[in-house]
């Protein structure tokens, strides 16, 4: 009967610090990297993601293998779009702003279609361009930077070293470093901010999805996160389109790997082309858009180390 009771107690209390174990499954951490908008700050760490980085804008823990590969639009359900290897989409097409993407990609013998990566970034704002690069490499450096930028059509350069800023002449586009190599915030002045990360798919990668990657590139890429301030509700474009008060997704509900097309509609012939099927980007707009607040858009996370190559991977 005393084993009975103390079986009993030792089960009670198990259970007890799995609970609180489960409730608290987290470390803290204090950014230590000098230089960072971070350091100093102490950032929750969950303790079941081994592979995790610090959100630099928000330093916030952000545990990459946690969440499936997915694209969350506006209107909150998950899509994929696979865009196609060498061609240009339109993320986002509005009055006054566009944003196009650069896919690159891969397609091992036997597969029908390209494993894709977003390459480059080329945004026309009002009548300025600009845009951002991940330069090509066979081997992954992480001592070397592989950004790439121009501003209306001329190289700009941007130091190396956490907190290197570049400002355009009307001070409405800034370029801040938040890392001394492959990572920096880009800030269009009332419209939006965009962090930009570059990674390279990995050995790991390659493994665990079986991309069969040559040996003579890596596929440096872009990982990137969408902040919008005010989009009007005739937005298009890739992602655009979700945020438009009369967007019907057509993608059935409970489907595992819900694509979207739209290749067509949204295939562009350049990084800085404004034109598309259904864009609507005009260079000379000055017109007043209804907007939505900012609370509405959130922050987009678009990368695709886990998205297995199938695209474009945003969450909220």
């Amino acid at each position: 009967m005393e084993f009975t009771k103390t079986s009993s107690i030792l089960v009670l209390l198990l259970v007890f610090v799995s609970v609180i174990f489960q409730a608290k499954a987290y470390y803290s951490a204090t950014c230590v990297t000098r230089g960072s908008r971070c350091y100093g700050k102490k950032i929750d760490c969950p303790y079941e993601c081994p592979d995790r980085y610090s959100d630099k804008p928000t330093c916030k823990a952000v545990c990459r293998r946690c969440y499936d590969p997915r694209f969350i639009g506006g209107d909150g359900r998950v899509f994929y779009f696979h865009g196609k290897s060498n061609e240009h989409f339109t993320l986002v097409s509005d009055s006054n702003l566009q944003i196009n993407a650069r896919f690159i990609g891969h397609r091992p013998a036997g597969r029908g279609r390209d494993y894709t990566w977003i390459q480059a970034l080329g945004i026309l704002s009002n009548s300025k361009t600009f845009s951002l690069e991940a330069t090509k490499a066979s081997k992954w450096e992480d001592d070397v930077d592989h950004l790439k930028f121009t501003y209306n059509g001329n190289d700009l350069e941007l130091p190396e070293g956490s907190l290197s800023m570049w400002y355009s002449p009307e001070k409405d586009v800034r370029i801040e470093r938040v890392a001394s190599k492959n990572s920096i915030i880009v800030t269009l002045k009332d419209v939006a901010e965009i962090l930009v990360n570059v990674v390279p798919v990995t050995k790991e990668d390659n493994r665990i999805h079986n991309y069969q990657v040559p040996s003579d590139d890596c596929f440096a890429h872009l990982e990137v996160q969408f902040r919008f301030f005010s989009l009007s509700p005739k937005v298009e474009g890739v992602l655009g389109r979700t945020y438009r008060p009369d967007f019907e997704n057509p993608a059935k509900p409970g489907v595992a790997m819900p694509v979207l097309g739209g290749e067509d509609n949204y295939r562009t012939t350049s990084l800085l082309s404004a034109g598309c099927g259904a864009c609507v980007f005009s260079s000379e707009s000055a017109a007043e858009k209804e907007t939505t607040a900012e609370a509405e858009y959130g922050t987009l996370d678009c990368t695709s180390r886990t998205s297995g190559g199938y695209g474009i991977v945003c969450k909220k």
